[in-house]
């Protein structure tokens, strides 16, 4: 047996666990829900076979194909205004606080993360009702004279999201601006250029990547999310995840539930596929 052999197959060996794990539990359970994906229901019964009728209904129902959309449109949201918000916080904390007190600024960001996901939403919820800090707030400055309707609503949806994705977000920036080296500011200023020509051609393009990495969690995390727009949201604006449980809970429609599932699983799917598109063509 030769040495490249040998390191294959103890390649091979390393790998294999983590190879089985993988295929026990992601992809049978993925194989197994696209071919019940297929089946239909008759009464209570499912009924297997080869019928892509519940692709048909997602893409003709107005309200699944409404369920689909707004989940696309409050994630588009939450990721913009998120990148937004967090990228000015990452450079605050990887360019004007001192070395000594980075530690502390970050463990300030990621304090969210310490708290239930569930304790989260709902402190959400009593912040944004019409009793809520916010309308109490406003009411005592006169700004308005009626409280308003912000919780159960797509706004209190969003920004819950945008409270928890921030702070990822200002993670992943922040770990690419740290890696930044001075001299590429300095040679930018030794050839002219003003803060904003330094940031748009130099500091953006070579921080990209992280700010990529991070919106594509965000991505991922807020189109797949649940709990937040059942809470915050309520019932009023259906979104895909919800519709899936609606379907698993009340209706017991499993087939219509997992070809759902398998919509939701191909837009990541190509929100990844664009977003590793777009980081090969960076770094040519």
């Amino acid at each position: 047996m030769t040495l490249e052999t040998a390191e294959r197959r103890m390649g091979w060996g390393l790998v294999a666990p983590a190879l089985l794990w993988t295929a026990a539990f992601f992809v049978l359970p993925f194989v197994a829900m696209v071919a019940l994906s297929f089946a239909h229901m008759e009464g209570r019964e499912v009924v297997r076979g080869f019928d892509p009728g519940n692709y048909v209904r997602i893409f003709t129902d107005w309200t699944m194909l409404k369920a689909l959309l707004n989940s696309l449109e409050i994630t588009v949201v939450v990721t913009a205004v998120s990148v937004v918000l967090a990228y000015p916080l990452a450079a605050i904390i990887a360019f004007r606080v001192p070395a000594r007190w980075q530690r502390l600024a970050l463990l300030l960001a990621v304090l969210p993360f310490w708290t239930s996901y569930v304790v989260r939403s709902y402190s959400w919820l009593l912040v944004l009702g019409q009793n809520g800090v916010v309308n109490k707030a406003l009411l005592g400055l006169g700004v308005i004279a009626e409280p308003l309707e912000i919780a159960s609503t797509r706004a209190a949806t969003v920004i819950g999201f945008v409270h928890f994705f921030v702070m990822l977000l200002t993670l992943t920036i922040y770990a690419n601006l740290i890696q930044l080296s001075p001299n590429y500011a300095r040679a930018a200023a030794d050839l002219g250029a003003g803060r904003w020509a330094t940031f748009r051609h130099v500091i953006l393009p070579l921080t990209l990547p992280g700010v990529v990495t991070g919106a594509f969690l965000t991505f991922v995390l807020c189109i797949g999310d649940y709990i937040t727009p059942q809470i915050l949201g309520g019932n009023n604006e259906l979104t895909l995840p919800q519709l899936i449980m609606l379907q698993l809970g009340r209706s017991g429609n499993f087939p219509l539930a997992s070809a759902l599932s398998v919509v939701l699983m191909a837009v990541v799917t190509l929100a990844y596929f664009a977003s590793s598109r777009w980081l090969r063509l960076d770094r040519v």
